[in-house]
């Protein structure tokens, strides 16, 4: 019985553990005004308010920044020699020369730039409803650009999705909130008793691959 006791005591989940505020973050890989625009940027992607977390409850900067130190951010696993024709069918596969990390760093820089000339501020300290135009204006093609940094607003959405949805081990989708919001059981190892179970409410909170 005590080593029943005592095994049971070991499964238990340990409580879990706030998350450090996100004013407090240190990113790993962009600089502090970087890591102002994606947190501007993502918090307007997906705002907050609505009935679920918004992009910044969810850590999605924490997400992006941390992806720029995986071989997705230097480029590591794909083949990125050329030519490149930037206006190719997206079939044909990646169109620019750049790394994500690149198109990240240089985009920044290209938006805000833009933003300073025309709005007399730089992205993240615009008001949120200015935030939404440029983004707009970015997402439209509006926002003068090289050829190279076309996909911006497009990686930018895409990693603002996939850090909202991921598993909280990479940093975003915090405390499965995200998770929680849309009812997905995250990686339970086993849905067995529920195959034959159909139009009954799933009574079981997610569960994030650190378990």
């Amino acid at each position: 019985g005590a080593a029943g006791a005592a095994l049971v005591a070991t499964l238990r989940p340990a409580a879990a553990q706030a998350p450090e505020p996100l004013e407090s973050y240190r990113p790993a890989w962009f600089t502090s005004a970087e890591f102002a625009f994606v947190t501007a940027a993502t918090g307007r992607l997906i705002p907050s308010g609505g009935d679920g977390p918004g992009a910044r409850e969810a850590r999605v900067p924490v997400f992006i920044d941390r992806q720029m130190l995986t071989p997705f951010g230097t480029g590591e696993w794909w083949y990125m020699q050329g030519p490149h024709v930037p206006d190719a069918d997206p079939k044909l596969g990646y169109q620019t020369p750049l790394t994500p990390q690149q198109i990240y760093r240089e985009g920044i820089a290209t938006v805000d730039a833009w933003c300073r000339s025309t709005r007399g501020q730089i992205f993240s300290e615009l008001p949120e409803a200015d935030q939404d135009a440029v983004l707009t204006a970015l997402e439209q093609g509006e926002v003068p650009m090289p050829a190279t940094l076309r996909n911006f607003f497009e990686m930018l959405l895409q990693n603002t999705k996939e850090g909202y949805f991921s598993d909280p081990i990479h940093g975003g989708n915090a405390g499965m909130a995200a998770w929680v919001y849309v009812g997905f059981p995250g990686a339970r190892a086993s849905f067995r008793e529920w195959i034959d179970r159909h139009d009954v409410p799933y009574p079981l909170g997610p569960v994030s691959i650190s378990g």
